[in-house]
């Protein structure tokens, strides 16, 4: 089977301690979809269970700083780490945004070492409705449509998951596009299309935020999908 890693890079809405001063009064956005992707850290953890890969999970807020994002884009930092000291903002970075994106570089490498494709999966949810629109999936896969071997993955994966759930309304590249700036957008850069196969997963929050027998049934057939995948 292809080699998996797995990372979740909005996994939690924690703020480390020595940072609560410049949260003050930020409790609101803390515990809304901006502070986190709900849900996406269990998910992530059933995959990694189910199919036995390594899973790398951020460790603070993306209101600190986003995993997700390249050192340079505009929003890595958010309005209220943004408005800090430059030296502030570099340990930032080198707290807490550079030890995930090297740990999940370095097990790409490891998989990679031992021959063939390695297939990174980045695990997120999106909110249902956002700025009054909603949001018309329930799980979708963002990929680069120029590699064939994600594309691929992504119509294996896909389908395997509509034989198990034709009730889901599945997309591509959806609700953002799959080359749009990201970690595994980044990893790209750094392997070869016949050696890394970037994919972000993404889920709509209705199903953590909803009843949980539902939200199980979902991990554990998105989890079993991705097998038949690799398969």
């Amino acid at each position: 089977m292809t080699p998996l890693v797995l990372s979740c890079e909005h996994a939690t809405n924690r703020v480390p301690a020595d940072l609560a001063t410049a949260f003050r009064g930020a409790g609101a956005a803390l515990r809304s979809h901006r502070a986190w992707d709900p849900g996406a850290l269990e998910l992530a953890r059933e995959l990694a269970r189910r199919l036995g890969a390594p899973l790398v999970a951020a460790r603070c807020s993306r209101l600190v700083v986003d995993a997700n994002r390249s050192a340079h884009h505009p929003r890595v930092l958010s309005e209220w780490t943004r408005r800090l000291p430059p030296e502030r903002r570099e340990r930032i970075l080198a707290a807490h945004w550079a030890p995930h994106r090297e740990q999940v570089e370095r097990l790409v490498r490891e998989a990679r070492a031992e021959g063939g494709p390695v297939l990174h999966v980045s695990v997120h949810s999106f909110t249902p409705r956002l700025a009054g629109r909603a949001r018309r999936a329930d799980v979708a896969l963002l990929y680069d449509p120029a590699r064939a071997r994600e594309r691929d993955l992504a119509d294996r994966w896909l389908g395997a998951l509509a034989a198990r759930r034709p009730d889901l309304r599945l997309r591509r590249n959806y609700p953002y596009r799959g080359t749009s700036d990201g970690l595994t957008t980044a990893l790209r850069r750094a392997f070869p299309a016949a050696g890394y196969l970037g994919v972000e997963l993404e889920v709509s929050q209705r199903f953590p935020r909803g009843p949980e027998r539902a939200w199980r049934r979902l991990r554990a057939d998105v989890a079993a999908a991705l097998r038949d995948a690799l398969a």
